[in-house]
């Protein structure tokens, strides 16, 4: 199955654009899924519209994809803040809270080893989620 890489961003008026990193499609919507949605039904409405108008398109949407999204850190921090306090997000980062809401107020833009410690620290939380059972 083909992964197509695509960014996820969030505007200062709180909607959500994602595009893909190397094809032309793109979304909107007031949720990263919203967008995301929007996106996967503008890329069957071009699939449908081509083979309409007998253009080309591009060869994976015939085949099953999987997007896989990214986002920059301000937006995820932005997201994810409806649900974690910065309190809670410097507990699971180890970056102070101060330092987090620069970034997630886009005060200041966090070097490598920051977001790979931002993207360590989401997995690893996530990892714990998936390993819960009831």
């Amino acid at each position: 199955m083909r992964k197509i890489e695509a960014t996820v961003s969030r505007a200062n008026d709180g909607f959500y654009s994602i595009y893909c990193n190397n094809d032309m499609f793109s979304g909107g919507g007031n949720t990263p899924e919203e967008a995301k949605t929007d996106m996967l039904e503008q890329m069957d409405f071009y699939k449908k519209t081509a083979i309409e108008e007998g253009i080309p398109y591009p060869n994976f949407l015939d085949e099953k994809f999987e997007i896989v999204c990214k986002f920059d850190v301000e937006s995820l921090l932005r997201y994810y803040s409806r649900i974690l306090s910065l309190s809670g997000m410097e507990k699971i980062t180890g970056i102070h809270q101060k330092q987090l809401w620069s970034y997630l107020n886009g005060k200041s833009k966090p070097r490598k080893p920051q977001v790979a410690k931002i993207e360590n620290a989401f997995h690893r939380l996530g990892n714990e989620f998936l390993s819960v059972s009831l």
